[in-house]
């Protein structure tokens, strides 16, 4: 797995994705810190609800390549040959556009360090946002892998991504029009917002980290399940 990983991670800056990815995340963070700011304020949580949608967003470009690249250049092969299990090689797939993600939500805490000296920075809400962060592009990234690996295409890996994305960003809203008690109540309970602010608020608890990584558990083990496929039908 961790040979896997390194050719990942170093893969992302030997190409211009990484560096494409961190350069429009710290853009449109440092974009919200700069509005914020002239706004008069030191409370950083509008600038984590902007990366809310701007995280969900991004997503597709930092794993469009991750499944669709080796399949496209047929190296993919040589992986199921090499002594490391399916799951070794998804694992350090998904830890490197983890790394790399991460990357990008680290400003965040920069920014609140910027802040502390001239202002009261609530330490507890800005943890709470970057655990947040972090859980929801650990999710995320496990969805967006999972369609990358049904493609050699990296365009139609992006747009496949994109549309789930929207799929999970639009839960909540279609909860709130829904009339059917059940459904919406489903529909709430699977929605990322719904979980995704109480994390914001400072509210970490074990029902909102258990969604997170099972959600990205259950991607997880089906990319696990269409690289298998793949290994034994040869294509």
């Amino acid at each position: 797995m961790t040979a896997v990983f390194l050719r990942e991670l170093s893969s992302y800056f030997i190409s211009p994705v990484g560096y494409v990815y961190l350069a429009a995340f710290y853009l449109l963070a440092g974009y919200q810190f700069t509005v914020t700011l002239l706004g008069g304020s030191a409370d950083l949580t509008s600038e984590f609800t902007f990366l809310y949608t701007v995280v969900l967003l991004l997503t597709p470009i930092l794993t469009m390549r991750l499944m669709s690249e080796d399949r496209k250049q047929k190296t993919d092969q040589i992986l199921f040959s090499a002594p490391v299990t399916l799951t070794g090689i998804v694992a350090g797939k998904y830890f490197a556009a983890v790394a790399v993600y991460l990357m990008g939500v680290a400003v965040t805490l920069l920014h609140a360090a910027v802040l502390t000296p001239f202002a009261d920075v609530s330490w507890a809400i800005v943890i709470g946002n970057v655990v947040g962060l972090a859980l929801l592009g650990m999710a995320a990234i496990a969805l967006c892998m999972f369609i990358s690996a049904q493609t050699e295409n990296q365009i139609i890996a992006a747009i496949g991504g994109f549309a789930s994305i929207l799929v999970v960003l639009s839960l909540n809203s279609i909860a709130s029009v829904v009339s059917f008690a059940p459904l919406k109540q489903l529909l709430t309970s699977i929605s990322f917002y719904s979980r995704y602010y109480d994390l914001t608020i400072g509210m970490i608890n074990a029902a909102d980290l258990f969604f997170f990584f099972s959600f990205a558990a259950i991607f997880f083990f089906l990319t696990t399940r269409v690289l298998e496929k793949r290994r034994w039908s040869g294509k």
